[in-house]
Protein backbone atom coordinates (compact mmCIF):
# COMPACT_ATOMS: atom_id res chain seq x y z
CA UNK A 1 0.00 0.00 0.00
CA UNK A 2 0.98 3.50 -0.90
CA UNK A 3 1.37 6.51 1.39
CA UNK A 4 -2.02 8.17 2.21
CA UNK A 5 -2.57 11.75 2.25
CA UNK A 6 -5.99 13.28 3.90
CA UNK A 7 -7.17 16.31 3.44
CA UNK A 8 -11.25 17.55 4.33
CA UNK A 9 -12.29 20.72 3.44
CA UNK A 10 -14.35 23.24 6.03
CA UNK A 11 -16.51 25.55 4.61
CA UNK A 12 -19.88 27.37 5.09
CA UNK A 13 -20.61 30.31 2.78
CA UNK A 14 -22.81 33.78 4.01
CA UNK A 15 -25.63 32.69 2.17
CA UNK A 16 -27.78 35.94 0.59
CA UNK A 17 -31.34 36.88 2.36
CA UNK A 18 -33.78 37.45 -0.16
CA UNK A 19 -32.85 41.16 -1.03
CA UNK A 20 -34.17 42.75 -4.01
CA UNK A 21 -34.41 45.46 -5.73
CA UNK A 22 -37.17 46.76 -3.62
CA UNK A 23 -35.08 46.79 -0.56
CA UNK A 24 -32.50 49.24 -1.91
CA UNK A 25 -34.00 51.67 0.50
CA UNK A 26 -33.03 50.33 3.60
CA UNK A 27 -30.93 52.60 6.08
CA UNK A 28 -29.63 49.09 7.77
CA UNK A 29 -28.05 47.08 4.97
CA UNK A 30 -27.55 43.45 5.96
CA UNK A 31 -26.85 41.22 2.56
CA UNK A 32 -27.05 37.51 4.55
CA UNK A 33 -29.64 37.12 7.16
CA UNK A 34 -32.66 35.52 6.09
CA UNK A 35 -35.27 34.98 8.97
CA UNK A 36 -36.56 31.92 6.53
CA UNK A 37 -33.43 30.43 6.89
CA UNK A 38 -30.70 31.81 8.74
CA UNK A 39 -27.08 31.27 7.97
CA UNK A 40 -26.66 30.44 11.90
CA UNK A 41 -29.34 27.83 11.41
CA UNK A 42 -27.69 26.14 8.70
CA UNK A 43 -24.43 25.84 10.63
CA UNK A 44 -25.61 24.80 13.50
CA UNK A 45 -27.42 21.79 11.80
CA UNK A 46 -24.62 20.95 9.37
CA UNK A 47 -22.47 21.36 13.04
CA UNK A 48 -24.56 18.44 14.83
CA UNK A 49 -24.70 16.37 11.76
CA UNK A 50 -21.80 16.26 10.06
CA UNK A 51 -18.72 18.34 12.15
CA UNK A 52 -18.74 18.15 15.58
CA UNK A 53 -19.42 14.22 15.08
CA UNK A 54 -16.77 13.64 12.47
CA UNK A 55 -14.32 16.14 14.28
CA UNK A 56 -15.06 14.00 17.59
CA UNK A 57 -14.03 10.53 15.62
CA UNK A 58 -10.84 12.19 13.96
CA UNK A 59 -9.86 12.91 17.43
CA UNK A 60 -10.60 9.59 19.05
CA UNK A 61 -8.79 8.19 15.84
CA UNK A 62 -5.71 10.22 16.60
CA UNK A 63 -5.87 8.44 19.86
CA UNK A 64 -6.23 5.16 19.09
CA UNK A 65 -3.94 5.02 16.29
CA UNK A 66 -1.07 7.16 16.81
CA UNK A 67 0.74 6.97 13.07
CA UNK A 68 -2.63 8.36 11.48
CA UNK A 69 -2.22 12.09 10.11
CA UNK A 70 -4.13 14.20 7.70
CA UNK A 71 -4.93 18.04 7.10
CA UNK A 72 -7.87 20.30 7.13
CA UNK A 73 -8.52 23.11 5.76
CA UNK A 74 -11.01 26.16 6.64
CA UNK A 75 -12.35 28.95 5.56
CA UNK A 76 -12.09 32.20 7.44
CA UNK A 77 -15.60 32.43 6.95
CA UNK A 78 -16.10 28.90 8.33
CA UNK A 79 -14.08 29.90 11.41
CA UNK A 80 -16.12 32.88 11.90
CA UNK A 81 -19.42 31.33 11.84
CA UNK A 82 -17.80 28.81 13.75
CA UNK A 83 -16.56 30.97 16.50
CA UNK A 84 -20.54 32.95 16.56
CA UNK A 85 -22.62 29.82 15.94
CA UNK A 86 -20.87 26.50 17.21
CA UNK A 87 -17.88 27.55 19.39
CA UNK A 88 -17.11 23.45 20.42
CA UNK A 89 -16.31 22.98 17.14
CA UNK A 90 -13.01 25.21 17.15
CA UNK A 91 -12.59 23.71 20.37
CA UNK A 92 -12.44 20.76 19.03
CA UNK A 93 -10.09 21.74 15.94
CA UNK A 94 -7.79 22.80 18.78
CA UNK A 95 -7.76 19.75 20.67
CA UNK A 96 -7.05 17.97 17.09
CA UNK A 97 -4.13 20.32 16.70
CA UNK A 98 -2.89 19.78 20.37
CA UNK A 99 -1.82 16.34 18.82
CA UNK A 100 0.58 17.05 16.07
CA UNK A 101 -1.48 14.71 14.31
CA UNK A 102 -2.77 17.81 11.97
CA UNK A 103 -1.62 20.01 9.56
CA UNK A 104 -3.47 23.22 8.79
CA UNK A 105 -3.57 24.21 5.22
CA UNK A 106 -3.67 28.11 4.00
CA UNK A 107 -6.67 29.09 2.03
CA UNK A 108 -7.99 32.55 0.78
CA UNK A 109 -9.82 34.06 3.72
CA UNK A 110 -13.49 34.47 1.77
CA UNK A 111 -12.94 31.45 -0.14
CA UNK A 112 -12.83 33.66 -3.35
CA UNK A 113 -11.68 33.41 -7.04
CA UNK A 114 -9.28 36.87 -6.42
CA UNK A 115 -6.39 34.59 -7.51
CA UNK A 116 -8.38 34.73 -11.59
CA UNK A 117 -8.72 38.47 -11.26
CA UNK A 118 -6.55 40.25 -8.58
CA UNK A 119 -3.52 40.01 -7.03
CA UNK A 120 -3.75 42.11 -4.27
CA UNK A 121 -7.03 41.06 -3.10
CA UNK A 122 -5.42 37.68 -3.24
CA UNK A 123 -2.51 38.16 -1.52
CA UNK A 124 -4.90 39.97 0.80
CA UNK A 125 -6.88 37.39 1.68
CA UNK A 126 -4.16 34.74 1.96
CA UNK A 127 -2.46 37.07 4.67
CA UNK A 128 -5.62 37.71 6.79
CA UNK A 129 -6.50 33.73 6.59
CA UNK A 130 -3.25 32.99 8.04
CA UNK A 131 -3.24 35.54 10.65
CA UNK A 132 -6.60 33.88 11.64
CA UNK A 133 -5.09 30.64 11.74
CA UNK A 134 -2.35 31.73 14.01
CA UNK A 135 -4.50 33.27 16.51
CA UNK A 136 -6.65 30.58 16.95
CA UNK A 137 -4.57 27.40 16.99
CA UNK A 138 -0.80 28.82 16.81
CA UNK A 139 0.57 27.44 14.23
CA UNK A 140 1.26 28.91 10.68
CA UNK A 141 0.30 27.03 7.74
CA UNK A 142 3.43 25.52 5.55
CA UNK A 143 0.72 24.67 2.21
CA UNK A 144 -2.03 26.19 0.36
CA UNK A 145 -4.85 24.93 -1.19
CA UNK A 146 -6.84 27.26 -3.56
CA UNK A 147 -10.15 27.43 -3.49
CA UNK A 148 -12.16 24.89 -5.61
CA UNK A 149 -8.36 23.18 -6.12
CA UNK A 150 -8.12 25.98 -8.85
CA UNK A 151 -5.13 25.91 -9.97
CA UNK A 152 -2.41 26.73 -13.31
CA UNK A 153 0.86 27.90 -13.54
CA UNK A 154 0.51 31.79 -12.93
CA UNK A 155 -0.76 30.48 -9.81
CA UNK A 156 1.51 28.27 -8.74
CA UNK A 157 3.95 30.91 -9.29
CA UNK A 158 1.84 33.38 -6.95
CA UNK A 159 1.68 30.72 -4.12
CA UNK A 160 5.73 29.89 -4.51
CA UNK A 161 6.26 33.32 -4.27
CA UNK A 162 4.15 34.16 -1.00
CA UNK A 163 6.62 31.17 0.33
CA UNK A 164 4.68 28.22 0.67
CA UNK A 165 6.20 25.25 0.61
CA UNK A 166 3.87 23.02 -1.87
CA UNK A 167 -0.06 22.95 -2.86
CA UNK A 168 -2.41 20.80 -3.66
CA UNK A 169 -5.18 20.69 -7.05
CA UNK A 170 -6.90 18.43 -9.00
CA UNK A 171 -4.82 15.79 -11.53
CA UNK A 172 -6.57 16.35 -14.61
CA UNK A 173 -6.49 13.75 -17.30
CA UNK A 174 -5.07 16.67 -20.05
CA UNK A 175 -2.55 17.43 -18.52
CA UNK A 176 -1.06 14.45 -17.12
CA UNK A 177 -0.44 12.99 -20.39
CA UNK A 178 -0.76 9.28 -19.14
CA UNK A 179 1.22 9.98 -16.08
CA UNK A 180 0.37 8.51 -12.73
CA UNK A 181 -1.02 10.94 -10.57
CA UNK A 182 -0.12 8.73 -7.59
CA UNK A 183 2.99 10.98 -7.13
CA UNK A 184 4.42 14.08 -6.43
CA UNK A 185 4.79 16.84 -9.41
CA UNK A 186 6.93 20.20 -9.67
CA UNK A 187 5.30 22.97 -11.26
CA UNK A 188 5.73 24.38 -14.51
CA UNK A 189 6.29 27.99 -13.14
CA UNK A 190 8.92 30.25 -12.03
CA UNK A 191 9.70 29.82 -9.26
CA UNK A 192 8.23 26.46 -9.16
CA UNK A 193 7.19 24.69 -6.27
CA UNK A 194 5.97 20.64 -5.41
CA UNK A 195 2.24 19.82 -6.33
CA UNK A 196 0.13 17.57 -4.82
CA UNK A 197 -2.66 15.84 -7.24
CA UNK A 198 -5.98 14.86 -5.75
CA UNK A 199 -7.09 10.75 -7.05
CA UNK A 200 -10.24 11.91 -8.21
CA UNK A 201 -11.62 8.02 -8.27
CA UNK A 202 -10.87 7.32 -4.98
CA UNK A 203 -12.02 10.48 -3.32
CA UNK A 204 -15.00 10.55 -5.57
CA UNK A 205 -15.95 7.34 -4.26
CA UNK A 206 -16.48 8.42 -0.70
CA UNK A 207 -17.62 11.74 -1.61
CA UNK A 208 -20.30 11.00 -4.21
CA UNK A 209 -20.37 8.10 -4.57
CA UNK A 210 -20.79 6.02 -1.41
CA UNK A 211 -24.47 5.68 -0.93
CA UNK A 212 -25.14 5.40 -4.26
CA UNK A 213 -27.10 2.50 -5.02
CA UNK A 214 -27.42 2.89 -8.42
CA UNK A 215 -23.27 2.53 -8.45
CA UNK A 216 -21.93 -1.08 -9.36
CA UNK A 217 -19.96 -0.80 -6.50
CA UNK A 218 -22.17 -0.30 -4.87
CA UNK A 219 -22.23 -1.05 -1.29
CA UNK A 220 -18.36 0.38 -0.86
CA UNK A 221 -17.12 -1.62 2.06
CA UNK A 222 -14.06 -0.93 3.74
CA UNK A 223 -12.62 -4.11 3.09
CA UNK A 224 -13.48 -3.64 -1.09
CA UNK A 225 -11.70 0.17 -0.39
CA UNK A 226 -8.65 -1.31 1.20
CA UNK A 227 -8.50 -3.87 -1.68
CA UNK A 228 -7.94 -0.44 -4.19
CA UNK A 229 -5.64 0.94 -1.98
CA UNK A 230 -3.53 -2.11 -1.62
CA UNK A 231 -2.92 -2.30 -5.47
CA UNK A 232 -0.59 1.37 -5.09
CA UNK A 233 3.15 0.11 -4.61
CA UNK A 234 4.82 1.10 -1.62
CA UNK A 235 6.11 4.63 -2.23
CA UNK A 236 3.68 6.09 -4.23
CA UNK A 237 1.51 8.81 -3.40
CA UNK A 238 -2.88 8.65 -2.80
CA UNK A 239 -4.17 11.79 -1.98
CA UNK A 240 -7.53 11.77 -0.67
CA UNK A 241 -9.06 15.07 -0.89
CA UNK A 242 -12.44 15.80 -0.13
CA UNK A 243 -15.07 18.12 1.50
CA UNK A 244 -15.86 17.50 5.07
CA UNK A 245 -19.15 17.51 4.74
CA UNK A 246 -19.28 13.91 3.19
CA UNK A 247 -19.67 12.57 6.69
CA UNK A 248 -22.69 12.76 8.10
CA UNK A 249 -24.15 15.54 5.73
CA UNK A 250 -23.60 14.47 2.10
CA UNK A 251 -23.74 10.89 2.91
CA UNK A 252 -25.70 10.07 6.69
CA UNK A 253 -24.77 8.72 9.35
CA UNK A 254 -27.09 5.81 8.49
CA UNK A 255 -25.03 4.84 5.28
CA UNK A 256 -22.39 4.00 7.87
CA UNK A 257 -19.94 6.29 6.35
CA UNK A 258 -18.19 6.98 9.78
CA UNK A 259 -17.91 3.26 10.57
CA UNK A 260 -16.77 2.79 7.00
CA UNK A 261 -13.81 5.71 7.84
CA UNK A 262 -12.86 4.53 11.39
CA UNK A 263 -12.67 0.85 10.15
CA UNK A 264 -10.44 2.27 6.60
CA UNK A 265 -8.05 3.92 9.31
CA UNK A 266 -7.68 1.35 11.53
CA UNK A 267 -6.94 -1.45 9.01
CA UNK A 268 -4.49 0.49 6.91
CA UNK A 269 -2.48 0.99 10.07
CA UNK A 270 -2.07 -2.49 10.44
CA UNK A 271 -0.12 -2.81 6.87
CA UNK A 272 3.46 -2.74 7.58
CA UNK A 273 4.24 -0.85 4.33
CA UNK A 274 1.51 1.87 4.18
CA UNK A 275 2.29 5.40 5.94
CA UNK A 276 -0.57 8.10 6.67
CA UNK A 277 1.91 11.83 5.39
CA UNK A 278 1.11 15.37 5.96
CA UNK A 279 1.03 17.58 2.78
CA UNK A 280 3.84 19.61 4.36
CA UNK A 281 6.23 16.71 4.56
CA UNK A 282 5.69 15.05 1.63
CA UNK A 283 6.74 18.37 0.25
CA UNK A 284 9.25 19.22 2.41
CA UNK A 285 12.44 17.58 0.64
CA UNK A 286 11.49 18.58 -3.14
CA UNK A 287 11.02 22.21 -1.81
CA UNK A 288 14.32 21.96 -0.38
CA UNK A 289 16.02 21.19 -3.75
CA UNK A 290 14.14 23.67 -5.71
CA UNK A 291 15.54 26.09 -3.21
CA UNK A 292 18.64 24.54 -3.75
CA UNK A 293 18.64 24.66 -7.62
CA UNK A 294 17.77 28.25 -7.58
CA UNK A 295 20.96 28.84 -5.77
CA UNK A 296 22.78 27.00 -8.22
CA UNK A 297 24.09 24.06 -5.64
CA UNK A 298 21.93 21.06 -6.88
CA UNK A 299 20.10 19.44 -10.06
CA UNK A 300 17.00 20.70 -11.65
CA UNK A 301 14.89 19.00 -9.43
CA UNK A 302 11.82 18.42 -12.19
CA UNK A 303 15.03 15.96 -13.40
CA UNK A 304 13.51 13.82 -10.67
CA UNK A 305 9.91 14.82 -10.50
CA UNK A 306 7.74 15.17 -13.12
CA UNK A 307 6.62 18.63 -14.17
CA UNK A 308 2.75 19.34 -13.87
CA UNK A 309 2.12 22.14 -16.62
CA UNK A 310 -1.03 23.77 -16.57
CA UNK A 311 -1.19 26.54 -18.83
CA UNK A 312 -5.46 27.09 -18.66
CA UNK A 313 -7.17 27.03 -14.53
CA UNK A 314 -8.33 23.97 -13.41
CA UNK A 315 -10.31 22.66 -10.95
CA UNK A 316 -12.17 19.97 -8.70
CA UNK A 317 -15.57 20.40 -10.26
CA UNK A 318 -17.51 18.93 -12.58
CA UNK A 319 -16.49 16.39 -15.87
CA UNK A 320 -14.30 18.91 -17.27
CA UNK A 321 -12.35 19.75 -13.87
CA UNK A 322 -12.47 23.44 -15.41
CA UNK A 323 -13.65 26.84 -14.49
CA UNK A 324 -17.39 26.38 -15.91
CA UNK A 325 -18.67 25.71 -12.41
CA UNK A 326 -18.21 29.44 -11.87
CA UNK A 327 -17.45 31.04 -15.03
CA UNK A 328 -19.07 28.90 -18.01
CA UNK A 329 -22.14 31.49 -18.38
CA UNK A 330 -22.89 35.07 -19.17
CA UNK A 331 -24.60 35.46 -15.63
CA UNK A 332 -21.15 34.58 -13.85
CA UNK A 333 -19.14 36.61 -16.08
CA UNK A 334 -21.94 39.74 -15.80
CA UNK A 335 -21.44 38.97 -11.60
CA UNK A 336 -17.31 38.24 -11.49
CA UNK A 337 -16.98 41.46 -13.68
CA UNK A 338 -18.86 43.81 -11.36
CA UNK A 339 -17.94 42.42 -8.14
CA UNK A 340 -14.59 43.10 -8.66
CA UNK A 341 -14.95 45.87 -10.43
CA UNK A 342 -15.40 47.43 -7.63
CA UNK A 343 -12.07 46.85 -5.65
CA UNK A 344 -10.42 50.53 -5.71
CA UNK A 345 -14.27 52.17 -5.15
CA UNK A 346 -14.23 49.68 -2.07
CA UNK A 347 -11.16 49.53 -0.42
CA UNK A 348 -10.33 53.96 -0.82
CA UNK A 349 -13.94 53.81 1.12
CA UNK A 350 -12.10 52.61 4.22
CA UNK A 351 -15.99 51.34 4.93
CA UNK A 352 -15.24 48.52 7.13
CA UNK A 353 -18.66 47.26 6.92
CA UNK A 354 -18.65 47.95 3.01
CA UNK A 355 -15.31 45.88 2.76
CA UNK A 356 -16.34 42.93 4.56
CA UNK A 357 -19.32 42.70 2.47
CA UNK A 358 -17.90 42.99 -0.39
CA UNK A 359 -15.04 39.99 0.06
CA UNK A 360 -18.37 37.77 1.23
CA UNK A 361 -19.94 38.64 -1.84
CA UNK A 362 -16.60 37.26 -3.75
CA UNK A 363 -17.38 33.72 -2.49
CA UNK A 364 -17.29 31.04 -5.09
CA UNK A 365 -20.22 29.48 -3.64
CA UNK A 366 -22.47 32.19 -5.07
CA UNK A 367 -21.22 32.06 -8.54
CA UNK A 368 -21.42 28.16 -8.09
CA UNK A 369 -25.54 28.47 -7.61
CA UNK A 370 -25.69 30.68 -11.09
CA UNK A 371 -24.94 27.90 -12.80
CA UNK A 372 -27.45 26.46 -15.93
CA UNK A 373 -25.46 22.81 -16.71
CA UNK A 374 -27.48 19.98 -17.10
CA UNK A 375 -27.01 15.89 -16.74
CA UNK A 376 -24.87 14.63 -13.64
CA UNK A 377 -22.95 18.08 -13.51
CA UNK A 378 -26.56 19.74 -13.36
CA UNK A 379 -27.92 17.27 -10.64
CA UNK A 380 -24.73 18.40 -8.53
CA UNK A 381 -25.27 22.07 -8.47
CA UNK A 382 -29.05 21.71 -7.91
CA UNK A 383 -27.60 19.87 -4.65
CA UNK A 384 -25.71 22.54 -3.27
CA UNK A 385 -28.07 25.97 -3.96
CA UNK A 386 -30.36 27.15 -1.77
CA UNK A 387 -32.07 28.51 -4.78
CA UNK A 388 -34.59 27.12 -7.01
CA UNK A 389 -32.88 28.06 -9.94
CA UNK A 390 -29.66 29.76 -11.22
CA UNK A 391 -31.94 32.98 -12.16
CA UNK A 392 -33.27 33.45 -8.51
CA UNK A 393 -29.33 33.25 -7.41
CA UNK A 394 -28.43 35.78 -10.11
CA UNK A 395 -31.55 38.63 -9.77
CA UNK A 396 -30.52 38.10 -5.55
CA UNK A 397 -26.68 38.65 -5.89
CA UNK A 398 -27.11 41.78 -8.92
CA UNK A 399 -29.60 43.78 -6.19
CA UNK A 400 -27.01 43.53 -3.63
CA UNK A 401 -24.50 44.72 -6.29
CA UNK A 402 -26.64 47.04 -7.07
CA UNK A 403 -27.42 47.99 -3.92
CA UNK A 404 -23.56 48.43 -3.13
CA UNK A 405 -22.54 50.40 -6.25
CA UNK A 406 -25.14 53.01 -4.76
CA UNK A 407 -23.46 53.36 -1.25
CA UNK A 408 -20.43 53.51 -3.04
CA UNK A 409 -21.68 56.23 -5.35
CA UNK A 410 -23.64 57.74 -2.26
CA UNK A 411 -20.51 57.82 -0.11
CA UNK A 412 -18.31 59.22 -3.07
CA UNK A 413 -20.90 62.33 -3.11
CA UNK A 414 -21.25 62.98 0.59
Amino acid sequence: MAQLCFYFQLHQPYRLRNFSVFDLTESEKNYFVDDRNTNQAIFSKVAQKSYVPMLSLLYELTQEVPKFIFALSCSGIFLEQALAFEPRVIELIQQLVSTSQVELLSETYYHSLSSLYSLDEFVSQVRQHTRLIQKLFSVTPKVFRNTELIYSNDIAAKVAKLGFIGILTEGVERYLHGRSRAQLFISHSKPAIPVLLKHAQLSDDVAFRFSDKNWFEHPLTAEKYLYWLDSFLPGELINLFMDFETFGEHQWEDTGIFNFFKTVVHEASKRPDQTFVKPSVVAALPYLEILQHQQHLSPNPSTIYPTYDVPEPISWADVDRDLTAWRGNSLQHDTLRLIYSLEDKVLSSNDQKLIEDWRRLQTSDHFYYMCVKWSADGDVHKYFSPYDSPFEAYNRFSAVVADMESRLCHEHSS
